[in-house]
Protein backbone atom coordinates (compact mmCIF):
# COMPACT_ATOMS: atom_id res chain seq x y z
CA UNK A 1 0.00 0.00 0.00
CA UNK A 2 1.48 3.44 -0.75
CA UNK A 3 1.05 6.16 1.35
CA UNK A 4 1.02 10.04 0.47
CA UNK A 5 3.97 11.37 2.05
CA UNK A 6 3.69 14.62 4.19
CA UNK A 7 5.47 16.86 0.89
CA UNK A 8 3.37 15.55 -1.25
CA UNK A 9 0.11 16.67 0.67
CA UNK A 10 1.97 20.39 1.44
CA UNK A 11 2.05 20.35 -2.48
CA UNK A 12 -0.94 19.83 -2.99
CA UNK A 13 -2.46 22.00 -0.37
CA UNK A 14 -0.38 25.05 -1.75
CA UNK A 15 -1.88 23.99 -5.15
CA UNK A 16 -5.02 24.46 -4.30
CA UNK A 17 -4.58 27.73 -1.94
CA UNK A 18 -3.19 29.38 -5.29
CA UNK A 19 -5.93 28.25 -7.76
CA UNK A 20 -9.85 28.83 -7.98
CA UNK A 21 -10.76 24.89 -7.43
CA UNK A 22 -11.88 24.70 -3.90
CA UNK A 23 -11.86 21.35 -3.10
CA UNK A 24 -9.65 18.53 -3.88
CA UNK A 25 -10.30 14.78 -3.44
CA UNK A 26 -7.91 12.00 -3.78
CA UNK A 27 -8.72 8.07 -3.71
CA UNK A 28 -6.18 5.16 -4.30
CA UNK A 29 -7.23 2.10 -3.03
CA UNK A 30 -9.75 2.55 -0.34
CA UNK A 31 -7.90 5.07 1.22
CA UNK A 32 -9.53 8.66 0.04
CA UNK A 33 -8.40 11.98 1.20
CA UNK A 34 -10.66 15.72 0.70
CA UNK A 35 -9.26 18.92 0.92
CA UNK A 36 -11.29 22.03 0.85
CA UNK A 37 -10.48 25.56 0.72
CA UNK A 38 -11.54 27.58 4.10
CA UNK A 39 -13.37 30.42 3.82
CA UNK A 40 -11.41 33.59 4.49
CA UNK A 41 -14.45 35.70 5.84
CA UNK A 42 -16.14 34.82 8.62
CA UNK A 43 -19.48 33.74 8.19
CA UNK A 44 -22.30 36.89 8.03
CA UNK A 45 -25.34 37.29 10.70
CA UNK A 46 -26.20 33.36 12.48
CA UNK A 47 -24.74 31.15 9.67
CA UNK A 48 -25.02 27.46 10.90
CA UNK A 49 -22.00 25.01 10.00
CA UNK A 50 -23.30 22.63 7.12
CA UNK A 51 -22.44 20.12 9.41
CA UNK A 52 -22.41 19.36 13.43
CA UNK A 53 -21.44 16.69 15.03
CA UNK A 54 -23.13 16.40 18.86
CA UNK A 55 -21.83 14.26 21.65
CA UNK A 56 -24.41 12.35 23.35
CA UNK A 57 -24.55 14.48 27.15
CA UNK A 58 -23.04 11.45 28.73
CA UNK A 59 -19.79 11.38 27.04
CA UNK A 60 -19.71 15.43 27.31
CA UNK A 61 -20.38 14.75 31.10
CA UNK A 62 -17.76 11.92 31.30
CA UNK A 63 -15.56 14.21 29.61
CA UNK A 64 -15.60 17.54 31.96
CA UNK A 65 -15.68 15.13 35.42
CA UNK A 66 -12.54 12.94 33.79
CA UNK A 67 -9.66 13.24 35.79
CA UNK A 68 -6.14 13.09 33.95
CA UNK A 69 -3.59 10.66 35.49
CA UNK A 70 -0.96 12.54 37.07
CA UNK A 71 2.12 11.12 34.82
CA UNK A 72 0.42 13.50 32.51
CA UNK A 73 0.45 16.42 34.34
CA UNK A 74 3.38 18.28 32.87
CA UNK A 75 5.46 20.87 35.65
CA UNK A 76 6.04 24.39 34.86
CA UNK A 77 9.10 25.07 32.40
CA UNK A 78 12.01 25.72 34.45
CA UNK A 79 14.59 27.57 32.28
CA UNK A 80 17.60 27.09 34.34
CA UNK A 81 17.30 22.94 34.12
CA UNK A 82 16.85 23.61 30.08
CA UNK A 83 19.37 25.62 29.23
CA UNK A 84 21.64 23.08 31.51
CA UNK A 85 20.09 20.17 28.86
CA UNK A 86 20.64 21.90 26.24
CA UNK A 87 24.17 22.28 27.06
CA UNK A 88 24.86 18.85 27.52
CA UNK A 89 23.53 17.96 24.38
CA UNK A 90 25.46 20.12 22.29
CA UNK A 91 25.19 19.05 18.74
CA UNK A 92 21.82 17.04 19.06
CA UNK A 93 18.94 18.29 16.60
CA UNK A 94 15.31 17.34 17.03
CA UNK A 95 13.31 15.51 14.37
CA UNK A 96 10.49 17.20 14.88
CA UNK A 97 6.42 16.65 14.04
CA UNK A 98 5.76 17.95 11.04
CA UNK A 99 1.76 17.53 11.89
CA UNK A 100 -0.41 16.52 14.47
CA UNK A 101 -1.38 13.08 15.09
CA UNK A 102 -0.50 9.58 17.10
CA UNK A 103 2.73 8.20 16.78
CA UNK A 104 3.80 5.02 16.28
CA UNK A 105 7.21 3.88 16.48
CA UNK A 106 6.63 0.64 14.12
CA UNK A 107 4.96 -0.39 11.00
CA UNK A 108 2.98 -3.22 12.49
CA UNK A 109 2.51 -3.73 16.66
CA UNK A 110 4.35 -6.74 16.35
CA UNK A 111 7.59 -6.02 14.18
CA UNK A 112 10.56 -4.21 15.47
CA UNK A 113 10.78 0.23 15.64
CA UNK A 114 12.10 2.05 12.53
CA UNK A 115 15.01 3.14 14.61
CA UNK A 116 16.37 2.69 18.09
CA UNK A 117 18.83 4.87 19.99
CA UNK A 118 22.60 4.23 18.46
CA UNK A 119 21.26 3.84 15.26
CA UNK A 120 22.66 5.71 12.34
CA UNK A 121 19.81 7.57 10.34
CA UNK A 122 20.00 9.35 6.68
CA UNK A 123 17.63 12.13 6.01
CA UNK A 124 15.62 9.44 3.63
CA UNK A 125 15.60 7.04 6.93
CA UNK A 126 12.12 6.43 8.18
CA UNK A 127 11.79 6.93 11.77
CA UNK A 128 7.75 6.75 12.89
CA UNK A 129 4.83 7.01 10.92
CA UNK A 130 2.54 9.57 12.44
CA UNK A 131 -1.82 8.29 11.89
CA UNK A 132 -3.16 12.00 11.02
CA UNK A 133 -6.99 12.05 10.03
CA UNK A 134 -6.72 7.97 9.01
CA UNK A 135 -3.76 8.50 7.03
CA UNK A 136 -0.38 6.60 8.02
CA UNK A 137 2.61 9.28 7.27
CA UNK A 138 6.03 7.91 6.85
CA UNK A 139 8.44 10.30 8.77
CA UNK A 140 11.85 10.79 7.47
CA UNK A 141 14.62 11.71 9.70
CA UNK A 142 16.13 15.12 6.96
CA UNK A 143 19.22 14.90 8.98
CA UNK A 144 22.38 12.81 9.06
CA UNK A 145 23.45 11.65 12.28
CA UNK A 146 23.50 8.79 15.01
CA UNK A 147 20.09 8.59 16.72
CA UNK A 148 20.75 9.17 20.88
CA UNK A 149 16.91 9.41 22.23
CA UNK A 150 13.13 8.74 21.65
CA UNK A 151 10.97 11.63 23.34
CA UNK A 152 7.91 10.21 22.98
CA UNK A 153 6.26 6.72 23.48
CA UNK A 154 4.25 4.49 20.75
CA UNK A 155 0.06 5.83 20.48
CA UNK A 156 0.83 8.64 22.28
CA UNK A 157 -0.49 12.50 20.65
CA UNK A 158 1.90 14.88 19.06
CA UNK A 159 1.53 18.23 18.12
CA UNK A 160 2.84 19.92 15.37
CA UNK A 161 6.53 21.02 15.67
CA UNK A 162 6.79 18.72 18.77
CA UNK A 163 10.58 17.16 19.26
CA UNK A 164 10.16 13.11 18.43
CA UNK A 165 13.53 11.91 18.61
CA UNK A 166 17.15 13.58 19.40
CA UNK A 167 19.82 13.31 16.24
CA UNK A 168 23.74 13.86 16.96
CA UNK A 169 24.23 15.61 13.58
CA UNK A 170 27.24 14.23 11.58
Amino acid sequence: MTMIKVDELKEIIKMLDQSSIHVVELEDRGAKVVIRKADRQPPAGNAVPEQTERLPETTLRQSANAKIPAEQHSPLPNPAAESKRADQQGSLQPIASPMVGTFYSKPEPNEPSFVKPGDKVKPDTIVCIIEAMKLFNEIEAEITGELVEVLVRDGELVEYGQPLFLVKAE
